[in-house]
């Protein structure tokens, strides 16, 4: 058992480290549980978690070392990523600007509260466009696949054989430490959310704001990413 912990627990540390460190999928998941709520925020990390793997996959079988190598394969990737995230950007933003006619609600409830929900609801996506969006997001960022290629290679062993299978392994350990500190993230901010839009029920606007705010940090981590090198 100690030999396990002294073979694996640098590895176990720096992965529990570099997902705990404040970075575009921590900011992304935060953003959906404060924007959709507790499930949207849980389906997002699952898809950032699964786009994560498919770098794994790639860099398991030598598909990633061509982003390391080639400038365009990387400016390829890269470019495909910054536009869907300014995509999602301006999508975010220019809904809270449309007219929508709102579904029936109680008319009991406040013209504001009424008002908050119909932009909530037109905006917030399926369980499976939720889950798809972290995926397209993180296959479409080739600086996690130029991560992966750095990082795991550190903790493989040759001496073991199977090296594929390691990168495995070892990048399903890092998700897998991954999406549970993301888990405890959004848990927090839904909850957190949930709170300010009880306090601010009474602003009409705190809906539209806060889905402008989303579509800005969608914007802003499509900005990031068209700055980045291949560099780790």
């Amino acid at each position: 058992m100690m030999d396990l912990f002294v073979a694996y627990g640098p590895f176990l540390l720096a992965a529990l480290l570099i997902n705990i460190a404040p970075g575009p999928d921590l900011a992304f998941v935060s953003s959906q549980a404060a924007a959709y709520g507790r499930k949207t925020g849980l389906m997002s990390s699952l898809g950032v978690c699964s786009g994560a793997f498919v770098h794994v996959i790639f860099a398991a079988i030598g598909l990633s070392a061509i982003l390391m190598t080639s400038a365009l394969a990387f400016a390829v990737v890269k470019w495909v990523g910054v536009a869907y995230l300014a995509w999602l950007g301006f999508g975010a933003i220019y809904s809270t600007f449309r007219r929508h006619e709102p579904a029936a609600q109680p008319q009991s409830q406040p013209a504001s509260v009424r008002s908050d929900m119909c932009v909530s609801r037109r905006t917030a996506p399926s369980a499976f466009h939720a889950w798809r969006r972290g995926v397209l997001i993180d296959v479409f960022n080739p600086k996690v696949a130029v991560f992966f290629m750095a990082f795991l290679p550190q903790f493989v062993d040759p001496a073991l054989g199977h090296q594929p299978l390691q990168f495995l392994v070892l990048g399903t350990i890092v998700n897998l430490i991954g999406f549970i500190v993301e888990t405890c993230v959004v848990l927090v901010v839904a909850l957190a959310a949930d709170r300010l839009r009880q306090y601010f029920s009474k602003a009409s606007g705190a809906g539209k704001w806060l889905h402008r705010a989303l579509g800005a940090l969608f914007l802003a981590l499509g900005i990031r990413l068209a700055f980045s090198q291949r560099g780790v």
